[in-house]
């Protein structure tokens, strides 16, 4: 009987116009009328601060989307009007503050650029629509491309009422113990995640890091142990949920629940899912999708009057 507020999740115009920009855009086309919003440039260009150039000013053959705001303001619409072959000097101005550089917050600068491609996506017409989707009208394309976002949005918020009313349920849920072999196992996991992270982000393994920063073995251990508490304390509130509600899987109801499980999360088939996450985490998962089912079936979910989009 736990109660969350409920909010209306709704598909704009605007998210389906950029879904809709999206794909056109993988359709571009080569053209050699002047640059418009919305086109695609291939460019080489050499950025100047007091007459000398700046690590990052240059680049060769970069491609940029006019309108998406990657540069500076200024330089896109800068290339606006303009054609393949032309070179087109920029005198800009750095924003204040300019966080890429500090040093360079405010300053003046010029950008000399040469047009080398003008790419376009194709006009959204019935004909279009009809040769390259399974559609035949733009109006049934507009439409489909609306279920899909809602159907995306919606699966988002039940997980994330799922995860509301779960935690709702931790916060009032109290451990009195944490077994001693699931804490030495928990504790292993999160020392192997904490090791692939630092090795991945930083370059460096987990015992490095400790020993750069001058942790000490008494400061490792305690924050390997909360960190196993947090991991530990998910798994026990489920398993206490099922346990109570008596929920058992066999095998085959296992299987089909994981089927179900790899659906939500978005992937194919349960094979692509398995070749992404360990058994183990899997199971955890589908555990917790299996309890949050639960509560969920108990909550009251009460409408709110303002809507979200």
């Amino acid at each position: 009987a736990l109660k969350i507020p409920k909010k209306e999740v709704k598909v704009s115009d605007s998210d389906v116009q950029t879904e809709i920009d999206t794909i056109l855009s993988s359709y571009n086309q080569v053209t050699d009328r002047k640059v418009k919003k919305g086109d695609t440039v291939n460019i080489d260009y050499k950025g100047m601060v007091d007459g000398k150039e700046f690590d990052g000013g240059t680049a060769s053959g970069a491609s940029l989307k006019i309108g998406s705001g990657t540069f500076i303001d200024g330089f896109e619409d800068g290339l606006i009007g303009h054609k393949k072959g032309e070179e087109v000097t920029l005198d800009l101005t750095f924003p204040d503050p300019y966080k890429p550089n500090p040093d360079f917050s405010g300053k003046a600068v010029q950008f000399k650029v040469k047009i080398n491609k003008i790419s376009a996506p194709p006009a959204l017409t019935d004909e279009w629509v009809a040769a390259n989707t399974e559609f035949k009208t733009v109006e049934e394309f507009r439409n489909a491309q609306k279920e899909a976002i809602q159907v995306s949005l919606d699966s988002d918020y039940d997980t994330q009422v799922k995860s509301d009313l779960f935690g709702l349920v931790v916060e009032n849920s109290e451990i009195t113990k944490y077994p001693e072999d699931l804490m030495a196992d928990a504790k292993v996991k999160v020392r192997e995640q904490l090791d692939m992270m630092y090795q991945a982000q930083v370059g460096i393994t987990l015992d490095d890091y400790i020993e750069q920063q001058g942790i000490t073995e008494e400061e490792t251990e305690k924050a390997l142990e909360e960190s196993a508490q947090q991991y530990l304390t998910q798994n026990l509130v489920v398993q206490a949920i099922l346990d109570k509600e008596g929920v058992e899987f066999t095998e085959k109801e296992y299987e089909k629940e994981k089927e179900e499980y790899a659906k939500s999360a978005g992937f194919p088939d349960v094979a692509t899912m398995e070749s992404y996450a360990d058994a183990k985490t899997i199971k955890e998962n589908v555990l917790w999708e299996a309890a949050c089912d639960i509560i969920q079936s108990t909550a009251t979910i009460k409408e709110e009057t303002s809507t979200e989009e």
